[in-house]
């Protein structure tokens, strides 16, 4: 045992806390087939990020559920982790390279990865470093990066098979493309916002001169690129002009009018301008009626020099030059104000551009219905329940996934082609030779989606394809952690991913958390400097309040809000564990502690044991629900109101009592119970439980806390008859302290209590100490009836309290304080009559300002009455 520090600071144990764990290996697990196994993966962070408060929250989460299964005798592992994050990390090394002079083409491929991973070797531990700091239990010694060799020859593993299956295909298509990350991006990885445009109305002519068509665009720029206008072949007031030839202004083309149902003849005027290489639907009725594919638009956006009077401008200044070409001519009929959804890159938030390009897909209709039928039978579910819908509305409408980014850095596609022949292999081999002509093949340039290893990660982490220990002990894991903004990134491929390779489910449940914003409810961002750094917070309060702040008042699936308020609270909760925890250490001398045998304990002692007992239950059933937040908020409770603020007062006396046997028991009693709390409350505040755990003579003879057992209910310890006595006098107690408090009567000052019960039994004499030590009592006295007169009188739901109003007050002091208080009142009361009868101040000042004088005066003139009373009573 060590002596606690006077003062809580916890910078003076946290660190060495943390390293003695690992030291010990306490976060890796032995397998143990005896035992259950309870496994999380987690979320891998990016190596690009800095802990956020999204993280802090995602990683305490994960922790309070992996501490509670490990002290519940589970076989646990968290395994940690790091996603390379192929946009994000490319952008980070560009720009890094841009501010040198040096571009990519500048270096080369080979060139351009030794800095990424040497970039990845200075950064990409830095997270891992802060995760630590918030006490996270991982097993770091399993730590995985998406790309190192065995998660690489897993994704290799994938692609190979999916694709000898027909599930991969390469082909051209209209994608999501982002002209900032100049790469394609998945359906997942487009955001929408609502943005303020318009819709121009421009007219076509036709090419015999007879007339026009309107038609109305929210992008004039594409204009560039149309081969056909649309209308539908139901539509009367078109029926006659389809197959005619329309002249596009400003190119110069000729372009067909054509039928498809595509058009909705009820929008607008009922004709669609169709820009096959621009529009996703455009494409697709372009590829009905084999139009031409016209790209106008370079990788970044900008006018191709196929277009010499808007070569080079960007597509949105492109835009306004082509307008005012337009209605320079006579070709704009009017502009209309018009708010619709665009697409945005989830990475950069540059509007995304549709455009036809040769990429690879994952064909999905194949692989959601396995996952789809997992959701919907109960095999997964997500926490809490409502957010399978979005699950479900993802899945149900998916499309083929764009697996292929125009990147350097991520997990190269493993096809290979032959220039000569025109051969397509795809093998796991870093060569290929052409099978048909023998000639060294070329690597596909482009890399995977990100996404496309994170897919993996609740297996390939484990060794698959390896059939290893870790993988058939731990896999399925238990518990994913995530926030419901990654359910369509993340989520779904992962389930979709795990049956289809493991043939089993990755995991059986999601809980999903919501996002942490600032006090005032709103996101944080660097737009608007609301941001919290959760190190910062560690640095000043200590990772046991950040905790606790971030834990207190979770609900599954709802965003929180994070206040200077709510980490003070924290922060008091800690400190006001650690006070408690001396006063305990300060009034023990055993070296073991033992709980006594039921005879032997008191009233109090039982109370407290039940109470204790219930709790355990309480908070075992929340955090078995996953209801985080509940559970902390009854042992806040329990801390707070029950231990502190009642049983160590109630156990000062027995301390007092030194040599006695009921001294003995008060410290075998609380010492269980102060142990029982240390440990209920480890999962959330780690470090500060542990620092206390070391000080107190053990109930559990167990070297830390953390490999100790978590407390389970004993129904030898339910005492419910007592329980019920000494919450009787408790009321009581809080009673008579409130009545004093209102009265201004000193704690010093002593007085007689006469307690008028049907409930004799829970006032015996045994209970009388009680009273004295908490109600400032001098006597008591349980009666039928109280036969004296002038006596203040207290009713509670099971006993009335009289106390002789001689011993509560001094009459002759406390008249003359009333008399005091009436003349200050009285003088209030003459001045705002006096004013309120001044017919000028009533007619010439604001009605509010006469409204809030009449108020005054009624308040005073209540207070008044309220005197007289008190002076009456006397």
């Amino acid at each position: 045992m060590k002596e606690l520090a006077k003062t809580y600071s916890p910078s003076e144990f946290e660190e060495r806390i943390y390293k003695n764990w690992c030291d010990k290996g306490y976060f890796t697990p032995t397998i143990d087939h005896s035992k259950p196994h309870f496994s999380i993966v987690i979320p891998p962070p990016n190596i690009t990020g800095q802990l956020h408060m999204g993280h802090a929250l995602d990683n305490t989460l994960q922790d309070i559920l992996i501490r509670y299964k490990r002290m519940s005798g589970f076989c646990t592992l968290w395994l940690p982790g790091t996603d390379h994050a192929s946009i994000a990390t490319e952008a980070k090394i560009v720009e890094a390279m841009r501010k040198e002079g040096i571009t990519k083409d500048d270096i080369g491929r080979d060139g351009f990865l030794e800095r990424a991973w040497a970039w990845k070797e200075q950064y990409g531990g830095r997270i891992i470093s802060q995760l630590k700091k918030l006490g996270s239990s991982c097993d770091w010694t399993r730590e995985r990066f998406t790309m190192d060799e065995g998660c690489s020859a897993a994704v290799k593993e994938v692609f190979v098979r999916l694709y000898s299956k027909g599930l991969i295909y390469r082909v051209e298509r209209i994608i999501n493309w982002c002209p900032h990350c100049l790469t394609s991006i998945s359906d997942a990885e487009v955001e929408y916002e609502e943005q303020a445009g318009h819709f121009w109305h421009i007219k076509y002519p036709f090419k015999d001169g007879d007339g026009y068509l309107e038609f109305a665009t929210t992008r004039p720029e594409t204009m560039l690129g149309d081969t056909a206008v649309a209308v539908n072949p139901k539509d009367e007031r078109y029926k006659d002009l389809i197959g005619k030839t329309l002249f596009i202004p400003l190119v110069n083309r000729e372009i067909p009018v054509i039928a498809d149902e595509y058009v909705e003849m009820d929008f607008g005027t009922g004709v669609v301008k169709i820009t096959p290489a621009h529009d996703p639907n455009d494409f697709e009725v372009g590829r009905r009626h084999n139009l031409p594919i016209i790209n106008v638009m370079t990788d970044d956006a900008k006018i191709t020099e196929d277009y010499p009077a808007y070569a080079g401008m960007d597509r949105f200044e492109a835009r306004r030059a082509i307008v005012a070409d337009l209605e320079r001519r006579g070709y704009l009929i009017r502009v209309e104000d018009y708010a619709h959804n665009v697409g945005t890159c989830y990475r950069c938030g540059t509007t995304v551009e549709p455009r036809v390009s040769m990429q690879w897909f994952v064909k999905m209709e194949p692989l959601a219905k396995p996952a789809i039928d997992a959701v919907r039978s109960g095999e997964i579910r997500f926490v809490p329940e409502r957010f399978d819908k979005n699950y479900f509305h993802w899945m149900e409408n998916i499309r083929d996934w764009c697996i292929s980014r125009q990147l350097w850095w991520g997990h190269r596609i493993p096809a290979f082609y032959c220039d000569d022949c025109g051969e397509v292999v795809v093998t796991k081999d870093a060569e290929a030779t052409c099978p048909k002509c023998g000639k060294a093949m070329r690597q596909d340039p482009d890399t995977l989606d990100t996404w496309f290893s994170s897919a993996l990660w609740p297996f390939s982490t484990l060794g698959w394809p390896n059939n290893t220990e870790d993988l058939k002990y731990f896999y399925p894991t238990n518990t994913l952690v995530t926030g419901y903004d990654i359910i369509t990134f993340w989520v779904s491929r992962m389930i979709f991913s795990g049956l289809e390779y493991m043939g089993e489910k990755p995991f059986d449940t999601v809980l999903i958390h919501g996002l942490v914003r600032d006090a005032l409810g709103r996101k944080m961002s660097k737009s608007l400097g609301n941001g919290i750094d959760p190190l910062l917070i560690i640095e000043k309060y200590g990772a046991d309040a950040l905790r606790f702040a971030l834990a207190t008042g979770n609900s599954p699936g709802n965003d929180m809000r994070f206040s200077d308020e709510k980490i003070e609270s924290a922060r008091n909760f800690v400190n006001k564990l650690w006070n408690a925890s001396r006063f305990v250490m300060m009034n023990i001398d055993i070296d073991k502690a033992e709980l006594p045998e039921a005879d032997k304990l008191g009233l109090a002692d039982k109370w407290i044991l039940t109470r204790l007992n219930s709790l355990i239950k309480t908070v075992r059933t929340q955090l078995d629900a996953y209801e985080l937040g509940i559970a902390l908020d009854e042992l806040y409770k329990f801390v707070w109101d029950v231990f502190c603020s009642w049983y160590i007062e109630l156990s000062k006396p027995a301390f007092m009592a030194k040599g006695t046997e009921q001294n003995k028991v008060s410290q075998n009693v609380i010492i269980y119970v102060l142990e029982s709390i240390l440990k209920l409350l480890h999962p959330f505040i780690p470090f500060i439980t542990e620092e206390i755990y070391q000080s107190l003579p053990h109930c559990e003879d167990c070297e830390s806390i953390m490999i100790s057992s978590y407390p389970e209910a004993n129904d030898a310890l339910d005492f419910s008859l007592e329980c019920e006595h000494m919450e009787r006098i408790i009321t009581v107690i809080d009673a008579v302290r409130a009545r004093r408090s209102e009265m201004n009567v000193p704690p010093s000052r002593k007085a007689k209590l006469f307690i008028a019960t049907q409930s004799k039994e829970s006032f015996d004499a045994s209970t009388f100490d009680f009273f004295k030590a908490l109600a400032s009592a001098s006597e008591v006295e349980v009666v039928d009836e109280y036969a004296g007169d002038n006596a203040v009188q207290i009713i509670t739901h099971t006993a009335t309290v009289y106390i002789p109003m001689a011993d509560m007050v001094d009459t002759e002091k406390e008249r003359a304080r009333l008399n005091g208080e009436l003349t200050k009142v009285q003088g209030e009361i003459d001045r705002l009559v006096k004013k309120l009868s001044n017919e000028e101040f009533v007619s010439k000042a604001p009605e509010k300002v006469v409204a809030l004088e009449r108020e005054k005066l009624a308040k005073y003139e209540s207070t008044k009455q309220g005197i007289l009373d008190a002076l009456k009573a006397l």
